[in-house]
């Protein structure tokens, strides 16, 4: 999955407009677009390659850079438009992995030492707090900025981190409690 989604990024980047992958990688670092699609940056070259290859770009010009090599730019072709759209929808089909990392450790946690797991929560509640503040500060320096599509992202985001964040404090009660081994229902839990 991780090559369709740099494919569908660097196509994404060239609807806007003609770049060469240098300006593609930096305009992909600026939007996390390898964090949100989950592939190495590196690939960028090797996946442009592989779309002009199958005629989805096509170059338009070389620019020769006086402190670097030549820079080729590329454009988007109109097979490269269809394979887009595509690729875009059977993104928006696609159904979201259930892999927390912490999934299989939850398993056993009413094994291991609680004291040492809610040390590491604490950790990862601070580290979550700091994440819900991002998001929250990233949504409000957006809006009226972005198409309402990006807005939506970043609410995701915002989301999906205060939620992580309250999960992870109930978590942390139960680790300082000594309770992850109980068998007992979850106070506060609304099913």
């Amino acid at each position: 999955m991780q090559s369709l989604s740099i494919r569908l990024s660097i196509l994404g980047l060239l609807m806007e407009r003609d770049m060469h992958p240098y300006e593609i990688r930096t305009r992909m670092k600026e939007r996390f677009l390898d964090l949100q699609g989950r592939f190495k940056i590196g690939s960028l070259y090797y996946a442009v390659d592989q779309l002009r290859k199958q005629n989805y770009i096509e170059a338009v010009m070389t620019i020769q850079d006086e402190l670097g090599p030549e820079k080729t730019v590329y454009r988007i072709t109109d097979s490269g438009k269809a394979y887009f759209q595509n690729l875009l929808l059977d993104r928006f089909r696609e159904a979201a992995p259930d892999n927390h990392p912490l999934y299989i450790a939850l398993v056993f946690a009413g094994k291991g030492d609680q004291e040492q797991i809610a040390t590491i929560l604490r950790e990862r509640i601070g580290e979550a707090e700091k994440q819900v503040e991002l998001c929250r500060r990233t949504y409000a320096e957006h809006e009226g900025i972005v198409p309402r599509s990006v807005l939506h992202l970043m609410a995701g985001y915002y989301e999906h981190a205060r939620t992580e964040l309250a999960w992870l404090r109930r978590l942390l009660i139960d680790a300082e409690a000594g309770k992850l081994h109980e068998i007992s229902l979850l106070p506060g839990f609304e099913h």
